[in-house]
């Protein structure tokens, strides 16, 4: 995964990779088929940490709906930083590739979208306690949030620093909760 977050997918060989895993060419084709089923493996075990994380986050009935989203996403961002910046592998990926490759530009759409459907159902439960409008549209907010997210992500790598993901995240939960906030009720146009 670290290997293509600092190389991309053109700019990280096959060789690089054997050296840096310690392993004979033999085995990198006895256990993938090429490169591109490698980096579609890659993307596939990513997931598996990106849902541990929303588990962890979403699962947890001790905070309201809306904390539990922002703390999906501040972990990211610790992750991020811990990782110097670099950013979404999803993302990363998706620039590179999701012009010239198919087959990753719908597996990376797929993940976002999975990633906004779990956001989404927290969102719902936000919006039945009365902490968004009644009438706001969660899928579309959680879609909003996963788009917002990932140019914050690459403004933050361009730069170096967490600063756009959390200037992204005060942005977005400020508006999620506004109209409630200025009307005292849910929905209600100020």
């Amino acid at each position: 995964m670290q290997l293509l977050l600092e190389h991309g997918y053109h700019g990280l060989g096959i060789q690089a990779l054997l050296q840096a895993s310690d392993a004979p060419k033999g085995s990198f084709y006895h256990h993938f088929k090429d490169k591109e089923d490698f980096a579609l493996r890659v993307i596939d075990q990513y997931m598996v940490h990106v849902h541990r994380g929303l588990d962890a986050c979403l699962d947890d009935h001790d905070r309201a709906p809306l904390e539990r989203i922002r703390a999906f996403f501040e972990k990211t961002s610790h992750s991020y930083r811990e990782e110097g910046y670099m950013g979404c592998l999803l993302g990363g990926l998706g620039q590179e590739l999701s012009g010239v490759n198919a087959i990753f530009r719908h597996k990376i759409e797929g993940c976002f979208s999975e990633i906004a459907s779990r956001t989404a159902l927290c969102l719902s439960e936000a919006q039945a306690r009365g902490d968004i409008p009644a009438d706001a549209d969660v899928q579309g907010m959680a879609s909003l949030l996963v788009d917002c997210w990932e140019g914050a992500a690459l403004r933050s790598r361009l730069r170096g620093d967490g600063v756009p993901l959390t200037t992204m995240l005060d942005f977005y939960f400020s508006a999620a909760t506004a109209r409630v906030r200025l009307s005292g009720t849910p929905g209600s146009a100020p």
